[in-house]
């Protein structure tokens, strides 16, 4: 699948816990989320994200000052908060049907919000908006209809400690599995408390499934679906995959802590030279250079299987958005995101948020003048954005379900076979 190619997603589940989150935050006296209204023919869109404190100060309402000058009678009022909150607030506006006219979206969270009738069908508003939807690097579907359209894509390379690589005799960044191994575990013999690697598998937190072991199964080309169900069990790619990341436990070069490590921890352990290699967001990569200015780090794919040749997965994580079903204001909706999916207004966004560009035209700035920004947007553009979580139902208990058997097979209770077919019964039944 080239780095154009659209992803699409079947599957069904509803929110759980949605309806207890809407009572908290009534039972709380606070307003749930409510769409924007409209007076004497101008119309107020209230839009619920976490994007804008996760950006440079004012510059976001600086996109949408813009985008009121280009369509007069148009206002944009922006709800943001932090991830956490903001999640809170979406699930329970969708409950409730008090969802903010548009939304911040997640690709775990779309299957069940549209599968509840919360979030409208941007497949028929795109039309109706004579919106070409053929510039678009993905959209996430549901039932063949988008209901979700990435804005921006922060990609997970793999990072590498070039001093300690260096250390341990490895001239360059493994781009095998079995380079990768060898350099772990030279990295390891430095002692010292040093590692190769270093895996979070919070069950609190578990996106670490997603990124750091379903991540060597996907740049090897593997999928753990088949035609949009659980293919775990008897599946050779990931059998391989997880597999790898069993031997590399059992060979003493992962990070102690796994069990309980989140995504931070693993920033922190890498951050602070503890390990030589992570598979992480670059979106963490001006965070570790503020906090360790001496670390010397390189950038490069995540490796595949021995012999692989084809093109290389590599997982990523959008700024999603979506237009609520309860809006009254769904055409007006649909032209912000038009605007926020423009090649001019993409690209801004883009080079603004250290992200790479949801509209195939678009080339944000840090590419031409940040050496490892530029060698992530070659990784990018020679593979394809996989992460198949995205979309399914109850993604995240799926990962939670997947790390939990995995824990049981990295502690000697069971073996990666049986782990996987204990995750795939879980799985079925959830599907």
């Amino acid at each position: 699948m080239s780095n154009g190619a659209r992803m699409r997603y079947l599957s069904a589940a509803a929110i759980a816990g949605a309806s207890a989150l809407v009572l908290t935050a009534c039972g709380s006296g606070g307003d749930a989320a409510v769409g924007g209204g409209s007076e004497g023919g101008h119309v107020t869109l209230e839009f619920a994200q976490w994007w804008e404190p996760e950006l440079p100060d004012g510059a976001f309402r600086e996109l949408m000052d813009k985008f009121e000058d280009e369509n007069p009678g148009i206002t944009v009022e922006l709800l943001s908060g932090p991830y956490a909150s903001t999640k809170e607030q979406v699930l329970a506006g969708a409950a409730a049907g008090t969802m903010s006219d548009v939304v911040g979206l997640d690709g775990a969270w779309v299957n069940d919000f549209a599968k509840q009738g919360a979030i409208a069908d941007l497949s028929a508003l795109m039309a109706d908006d004579g919106f070409d939807d053929g510039q678009l690097v993905s959209q996430v579907q549901v039932d063949g209809s988008t209901y979700m359209i990435p804005v921006v894509n922060f990609v997970y390379p793999m990072f590498t400690n070039d001093d300690l690589l260096a250390q341990a005799g490895v001239d360059a960044p493994p781009s095998t599995r079995t380079e990768f191994q060898d350099a772990a575990e030279g990295i390891t013999a430095l002692g010292d408390n040093t590692y190769g690697w270093v895996l979070p598998l919070s069950l609190e937190a578990p996106n670490g499934v997603q990124n750091d072991v379903m991540s060597w199964v996907w740049a090897s080309g593997g999928s753990m679906l088949d035609d949009g169900q659980p293919a775990l069990a008897d599946n050779p790619d990931v059998e391989s995959g997880v597999q790898f990341v069993a031997d590399l436990w059992d060979a003493g070069v992962v990070a102690p802590g796994s069990f309980t490590m989140k995504e931070q921890d693993k920033v922190e352990e890498f951050t602070n030279g503890r390990v030589g290699m992570m598979i992480d967001s670059l979106a963490h990569v001006t965070t570790i250079q503020e906090a360790n200015p001496d670390l010397q780090f390189s950038i490069s794919a995540i490796p595949a299987e021995d012999g692989y040749t084809g093109e290389r997965g590599i997982p990523y994580a959008s700024w999603g958005i979506g237009v609520a079903e309860n809006s009254e204001h769904k055409a007006e909706a649909m032209k912000l995101v038009e605007f926020l999916m423009s090649e001019e207004t993409n690209a801004e966004l883009s080079s603004i948020a250290n992200a790479f560009p949801g509209n195939t035209e678009s080339v944000p700035d840090f590419v031409e003048d940040n050496e490892l920004f530029a060698t992530a947007f070659e990784i990018y553009q020679d593979g394809y954005p996989a992460n198949e979580f995205t979309g399914l139902p109850v993604a995240e208990e799926l990962m939670r379900q997947l790390g939990e058997q995995l824990q049981k097979s990295l502690n000697g209770d069971q073996s990666v076979d049986d782990a996987l077919a204990a995750a795939q019964e879980q799985w079925e039944s959830e599907f």
